[in-house]
């Protein structure tokens, strides 16, 4: 099993910048892809940004493409969600996400991820 925690949201101005971090532990090494996902109330869950632990690469939303950048620390089993720019419509719970597939047919797929945190509350007032 693979344990995630996310945390860093908060209450931001638009404009304004937030870093989340999602922390894995237990057999992180079955997983190959991270990704962040948002819910916003009353909307379904949808991709964000997802990042690979070998190589880096990365894949965004054209929602948050040039406004977030996601990273990770492999040593400590931690990836980022740096969001700069904020709106209101980026108000959302955050859920961090771990995919077992290493080449995820789809990396904004839902289905692809078998891990997720319990999420972390951003809210961006206008």
């Amino acid at each position: 099993q693979v344990q995630l925690v996310e945390s860093g949201g908060g209450l931001v101005q638009a404009g304004g910048s937030l870093r989340l971090s999602c922390a894995a532990s237990g057999r992180t090494f079955i997983t190959y892809v991270m990704g962040w996902f948002r819910q916003a109330p009353g909307k379904e869950r949808e991709f964000v940004a997802a990042i690979r632990w070998s190589g880096g690469s990365t894949y965004y939303a054209d929602s948050v493409k040039g406004r977030s950048t996601i990273s990770r620390d492999n040593a400590k089993n931690t990836v980022y969600l740096q969001m700069s720019s904020l709106k209101p419509e980026d108000t959302a719970v955050y859920y961090c996400a771990a995919s077992r597939y290493s080449s995820p047919p789809l990396y904004s797929g839902r289905d692809y991820y078998t891990y997720w945190g319990q999420g972390t509350q951003v809210t961006v007032s206008s």
